[in-house]
Parts: C-alpha cells; structure tokens; sequence
C-alpha cells in the first residue's frame, strides 16, 4: 500500500449530503440512479450517478445522508453530467454499501 501526505487527504474534499431525490438511470449501461445531494448552502444541490441498485430502493434513498467527494471535475455519464462521487465499499457480490454518518449531521460538513 502507498502512503500519502497530509496535504494529498486535505485535497480531497468528502462532504456530507442529503439525498433530495432518487430516481432510476433508465439510459445507463448498467444499473445506476440518479441521485440529486444538498451539500448544505455553500455547495448546493449536486447531481451524482450511483450504481446502487442491488441494496437500495429509490423510496428508501430520499433523505438519506451519504459522503460525497464533491471536488472532482464533472463527468458525462451518458446524458447526465455527474457533479460528485457518492461513496461506499463493494461487496464481493458487485453490491455497493453506502458510507453513512452514525448519526445526523449538518449538510455541507467537512469530513476531518
């Protein structure tokens, strides 16, 4: 394993959101959402692609907090602009686990 400075971690910038909405990715190649985030009022309302069909449900993301790195640059997937990487750790299965906070914080905090 490489190790990194402190300076390489304060670069990336892991935000918590609150899912808005959830909707499904009908034009992915592989099974995805569209989910829009509130980063809180500095950031905004960011828009992300996540493949997390296998565990979660739509219904069940709205209000959801998540992590998000909310400072790489866009990515077009297909017709949506991603805005920001939604975080989680992949099972052996191809499932998607969600990083979460334990307990509700303020959209837009800075993991430290």
């Amino acid at each position: 394993m490489e190790t990194i400075s402190w300076q390489d971690f304060e670069q990336v910038d892991l935000r918590v959101g609150t899912i808005v909405t959830a909707e499904v990715f009908e034009e992915a190649r592989r099974p995805a959402y569209i989910l829009h985030i509130d980063f809180g009022p500095d950031i905004g309302v960011l828009k992300s692609s996540a493949q997390i069909t296998d565990l979660y449900q739509t219904d069940g993301l709205v209000g959801q907090q998540v992590i998000g790195v909310v400072n790489f640059p866009p990515k077009q997937i297909g017709p949506i602009q991603s805005q920001c990487l939604i975080t989680g750790f992949p099972q052996t299965d191809g499932s998607v686990v969600l990083i979460q906070p334990e307990r509700a914080v303020e959209n837009g905090s800075k993991l430290a």
